[in-house]
């Protein structure tokens, strides 16, 4: 349950970088997950890159999505079951892309530490696979 939560919460970090601004909500889980994720971009093959890439131009699809409707939630208990809803469209995402949560999760770590790193996704992003 908190990586998944973890995953919606970085997934929506993520996207706003790459693509329109995406209202994220902060949680203790993100933070916490952004102290353990200290990767490099030496950590990652180009081919694991254009898949973060492509999986996030998605991600950025369905967040946006999901936000509006998190918005319009009427109370708590609708909001957890959008995001829940949410975390399981963005989980099947990235595994389709060929990348595991974790993976994906720190490429979106090392993208916020490393400028000239998020530059080359935003180019994977642009250019498509």
């Amino acid at each position: 349950m908190q990586r998944m939560t973890a995953l919606f919460s970085a997934a929506l970090l993520t996207a706003g970088l790459i693509s329109a601004p995406a209202m994220a909500q902060q949680e203790g889980a993100t933070q916490q997950q952004a102290q353990a994720a200290t990767a490099t971009a030496q950590d990652f093959s180009d081919e694991q890159l254009q898949q973060f890439a492509d999986a996030s131009q998605e991600i950025a699809v369905i967040s946006q999505d999901y936000t509006e409707r998190l918005q319009g939630a009427q109370d708590q208990a609708a909001q957890q079951e959008i995001r829940m809803e949410a975390n399981e469209k963005m989980v099947a995402v990235v595994e389709e892309s060929g990348l595991d949560v974790e993976t994906f999760n720190a490429i979106g770590q090392a993208i916020q530490q490393d400028p000239e790193l998020m530059k080359r996704v935003q180019s994977m992003a642009q250019n498509g696979s």
